[in-house]
């Protein structure tokens, strides 16, 4: 007599396997998975320990500052070599996770790794190009402050340059990364068209009288100012001395900074002898001991020194 199949056991049996199965072959990405977190996580952290001790070495900082970002990094509880370990960091971290991911095959969460690694190219080409224009920006400010300081309006003229300059170098980097360039290019296009039209029809229209008035005022405090421009330009310094006055006030503040850090001990209190009342008291020969407080002989009725 044949033996009757049950159905229900048969569903619930081949249900229970593919569970089986499907933890059996869970596990072992999963482990997978966890070892290459791990390890790319402690790989990315010596890279990117590494890299910033190789850039304090070399100076970084001190370049970075004087490339004219020390006022965003004033605020900041990190310097620049800080700054570039920790972007190192994440970024090997991103390769790691899309690595990890990798395991468990075709997922939303490496598709989007991907694109954000995709995108970092542009994003690191945007962040020198903001640097580089920084650094222009700061170096045209210092030159025309040294060739035309002796100026009324020298100041000002640094200023709109280094301005300028800089309103260039970050519609340049949204350009790059493809952010709001719908916004910067017409609003750079409109400023163009506005300088433009008004010169168009300022020299052109109903204006070139008053424009006429304006101009030869204008030539006149030019030839006025030109002597006094060439004068300036005759006595600043060249840009050598210039770059080389920069350095130097550069290097006194980072050593006047370390001065001042070196007073404080390895405990971070300061030296006893800079204490008030601890100061070298003078030395009786006919005491034992140093006299720390000062004598009045009139108060004690006698000649002798009073030992404390």
């Amino acid at each position: 007599m044949n033996a009757t199949v049950n159905p229900r056991r048969s569903v619930m049996q081949d249900a229970l396997e593919n569970g089986l199965n499907t933890i059996a072959e869970f596990v072992p990405k999963l482990i997978g998975f966890l070892l290459i977190l791990v390890i790319g996580y402690i790989v990315a952290k010596l890279i990117a320990k590494a890299i910033g001790k190789v850039l304090e070495k070399v100076g970084f900082d001190r370049a970075v500052e004087r490339g004219g970002v020390k006022k965003a990094l004033d605020k900041s509880d990190m310097d620049a070599s800080d700054i570039v370990g920790k972007l190192v960091f994440y970024t090997l971290m991103l390769f790691v996770l899309q690595l990890a991911f990798g395991v468990f095959g075709p997922n939303p969460i490496s598709e989007l790794i991907t694109a954000v690694i995709a995108f970092l190219p542009k994003l690191i080409v945007a962040i020198i190009i903001i640097v580089v224009a920084s650094a222009i920006a700061a170096a045209v400010k210092t030159l025309i402050e040294g060739t035309l300081g002796g100026l009324s309006y020298g100041k000002v003229l640094a200023g709109i340059a280094s301005g300028f300059i800089l309103f260039l170098g970050v519609i340049a980097a949204l350009n790059q990364i493809g952010v709001a360039t719908t916004v910067t290019m017409p609003v750079l296009i409109a400023i163009l068209a506005t300088l433009a039209g008004v010169i168009i029809v300022g020299a052109g229209g109903g204006l070139i009288k008053p424009m006429q008035t304006r101009w030869e005022g204008y030539l006149t405090k030019a030839e006025e100012e030109a002597p006094k421009i060439k004068e300036e330009a005759r006595n600043a310094p060249s840009i050598m001395e210039q770059a080389e006055q920069v350095r130097t006030r550069a290097q006194a503040k980072y050593e006047q900074s370390e001065g001042r850090s070196g007073q404080y001990g390895q405990a971070g209190q300061p030296d006893q002898s800079d204490q008030p009342g601890q100061q070298d008291q003078p030395y009786d020969e006919r005491a034992p001991y140093r006299v720390t407080s000062a004598y009045d002989p009139n108060q004690y009725g006698d000649t002798g020194s009073r030992q404390v």
